[in-house]
């Protein structure tokens, strides 16, 4: 039995005058099963966020989805927070 682990996130944040921050989580994930599971987060910061999970047979597809879910966040105004 071979264990493939691999775990790739990316987190963006949109900041607004007047509002808190929010953010949107995108991550990779092999689970138990050899299938990659896209998990995705977002809410505001320092509150109760919402997820959902998606699960692929493959990676291709999963790295897929989760660059359009990226994808479509950063049109929303999401950014990557650069040091």
């Amino acid at each position: 039995m071979q264990y493939h682990w691999l775990m790739a996130v990316c987190i963006l944040y949109r900041h607004a005058e007047k509002r808190r921050p929010r953010y949107y989580r995108v991550e990779l994930a092999m689970n138990l099963f050899d299938e990659v599971s896209v998990l995705r987060e977002w809410g505001i910061s320092g509150g109760k966020g919402r997820a959902i999970v998606n699960i692929y047979a493959n990676l291709r597809d999963a790295s897929t989805a989760a660059d359009r879910h990226r994808k479509r966040a950063q049109s929303r105004g999401y950014a990557r927070i650069t040091a």
